[in-house]
């Protein structure tokens, strides 16, 4: 059924961006999503904000692994209400964020993200909401505009697939679809800019490549062998937020050697990194590998993970190499492991 549209359609290149950009808009009869897809919660969110006069629409990974047959966890909706519109629409919604406002909607232990429209402000606008490091790394980002302009502040094209819940239609505005049949990821816009305005996008697409089986275009591959060591500008919030998702998905392995082959893992862990580079590192090597592998297995099997296990393991060499070092210096083996 997709791979009919697909053919069907002439996609332009997904970074050509010109206002007024005109979507594939693909009917319920051609598309898999379907509200048998969709967790009860997200569609009551998502029939409220219509109900309410607003556009509401699912997007993001809930519309790509559904698409893929896949079952995703979490489903996200895009809207042109303002945080505090929603939060009047429901009584269970709690504003969170200081980067970029959302709306968090609660269903006991489940929420709903509502993110309103982004605006596509150049880093040059004079916005008090729009705030930008002297690298270039968006610090704030509460500027709000349209559909066409949210479609352009997605990370890669095949999480910028839209279902709209007034027509149950799915619109493409920059050939995700394409993209998601030739199983690759490709940054929407120019990848340097995106990665210098947040070097996390880097690590997500580590984690989409290892979690999906997508290869990464070359034009969003190659700046980050140069960019890598931005993410060390990274909150240490944030890159806890990204640990847990490289590495209790089911994905660690491959997340690793994704992390490796492209030296982000050598600036997020540069001890580690020396560690299993030195006469030591194959079995360095293989003492992380089995802990990732098991960590994949134990997620396979649903049961319970934890990230300090990991940590502990990528840092285990270097503790030990410091242990030496200490006790080399006069301290009792206990105080210097200590």
């Amino acid at each position: 059924m997709l791979t009919k549209f697909i053919r069907r359609l002439g996609f332009a290149s997904p970074t050509h961006h010109k206002k007024g950009l005109t979507p594939a808009i693909i009917p319920r009869s051609e598309h898999r999503v379907s509200r048998s897809n969709i967790s009860k919660h997200a569609l009551k969110v998502l029939y409220q904000l219509k109900d309410a006069g607003f556009q509401a629409y699912l997007v993001g990974g809930g519309v790509r692994d559904v698409l893929l047959d896949r079952h995703p966890k979490d489903f996200d909706v895009a809207t042109d209400a303002k945080p505090e519109q929603v939060q009047k629409i429901f009584r269970n919604c709690r504003l969170i964020g200081r980067r970029f406002r959302l709306a968090h909607i609660h269903f006991g232990s489940h929420i709903v993200e509502v993110a309103t429209f982004r605006a596509s402000a150049p880093s040059q606008t004079i916005n008090p909401h729009l705030v930008h490091s002297e690298g270039g790394m968006i610090l704030r980002d509460n500027v709000y505009g349209t559909l066409e302009e949210d479609v352009l502040r997605r990370d890669f094209t095949v999480n910028a697939l839209y279902y709209n819940i007034a027509d149950f239609s799915v619109l493409d505005y920059v050939g995700g679809l394409k993209d998601l049949k030739e199983k690759t990821l490709r940054m929407i816009g120019d990848a340097s800019q995106r990665y210098r305005e947040d070097p996390v996008r880097m690590l997500r697409a580590i984690r989409f490549a290892a979690k999906l089986g997508f290869h990464i275009h070359p034009e969003s591959e190659a700046p980050i062998f140069e960019l890598a060591p931005l993410v060390k500008q990274v909150p240490s919030a944030r890159l806890f937020d990204e640990y847990m998702k490289l590495f209790l998905s089911g994905y660690a392995k491959p997340s690793f050697d994704l992390l490796r082959h492209y030296q982000l893992f050598s600036v997020l862990f540069p001890e580690s990194e020396r560690c299993i580079n030195s006469k030591q590192g194959e079995a360095v090597l293989a003492f992380i590998s089995g802990a990732l592998k098991d960590t994949d297995k134990r997620v396979a099997e649903d049961k319970p993970v934890a990230l300090p296990f990991l940590l502990a393991a990528f840092l285990w060499q270097p503790l030990q190499e410091k242990t030496i070092s200490l006790m080399e210096e006069g301290l009792s083996e206990p105080l210097a492991f200590f």
